[in-house]
């Protein structure tokens, strides 16, 4: 095991970048999903400098905030909205688990991951467009602490105990491959990471972006308790409906206060 295998496996896996994934064993999942934050930071920073640049090109926020949302999609392929909208399908089937996850398998879309998508695509442009109206600076810290808080919710969802719910797939290659006092201390580091960004904004801005973490990992936290209880574990679209979810809390409780 090299210093370079987590970070390659979590580039490889969790974005569109062209880094190749050298070791695919539990071992370097595991050291992987420890670095998915560090990911997370990667793919906000782009997402927050293309906001910046369109506002010093002269646009709205609201433009601005299109276009930050638009890079993580662009950076993941589309991996985790389409997880996002496989996921709302399984659980808005009401089928029992073997049937909601041959749902999730299928290549279409159905009207719960339609609505659903829609939903959070404009939750999230709406709250990075209140960021950037407020502050370009609120709104570029903003939008990468959402990228970062992300990718922490997949460190969190593979911590031993997780089972997948199929016995292949990505969900079954990281799921349970995380300690949980490993999970809790990066966890920990990126609420701390938050609030010292956040800090640049005073006092309260500490706390608030500390917060927003937490809410985010919390909303994933949910998401996950109950995708854990209607599909027996988790799969790649439950970790990319995990990502989208605490990526929107994230951002809507930034907005707050």
């Amino acid at each position: 095991m090299t210093p370079t295998d987590g970070p390659r496996f979590a580039f490889g896996t969790l974005t569109a970048l062209p880094v190749r994934v050298t070791r695919w064993d539990r071992e370097a999942a595991r050291a992987g999903m420890l670095c998915a934050p560090l990911a997370g930071l990667v793919v906000g920073g782009f997402a927050a400098g293309t906001g910046l640049l369109l506002l010093l090109a002269g646009t709205s926020p609201l433009l601005a905030a299109v276009g930050a949302v638009a890079v993580p999609a662009v950076l993941t392929r589309g991996l985790h909205l389409d997880g996002l909208a496989d996921t709302a399908d399984g659980l808005g089937s009401g089928r029992p688990a073997a049937d909601a996850l041959r749902i999730m398998k299928q290549s279409d879309i159905g009207p719960f991951g339609v609505i659903t998508l829609l939903l959070v695509l404009l939750a999230q442009v709406a709250a990075v467009a209140e960021l950037y109206g407020r502050s370009p600076a609120l709104g570029a810290v903003g939008v990468s602490a959402a990228g970062v808080v992300a990718r922490l919710a997949l460190t969190v969802a593979c911590r031993t105990g997780v089972p997948p719910a199929r016995p292949d797939g990505l969900g079954a290659a990281v799921a349970g491959t995380v300690p949980l006092p490993a999970a809790a201390a990066v966890a920990a580091l990126v609420t701390l990471a938050c609030a010292a960004a956040g800090a640049s904004f005073g006092p309260g801005g500490a706390l608030r972006h500390g917060l927003a973490a937490l809410a985010g990992l919390l909303a994933a936290w949910s998401l996950l308790r109950h995708c854990v209880r209607r599909f027996g574990g988790v799969t790649g679209d439950v970790f990319g409906a995990l990502a989208e979810t605490a990526a929107t809390a994230t951002l809507i409780a930034l907005t707050l206060g």
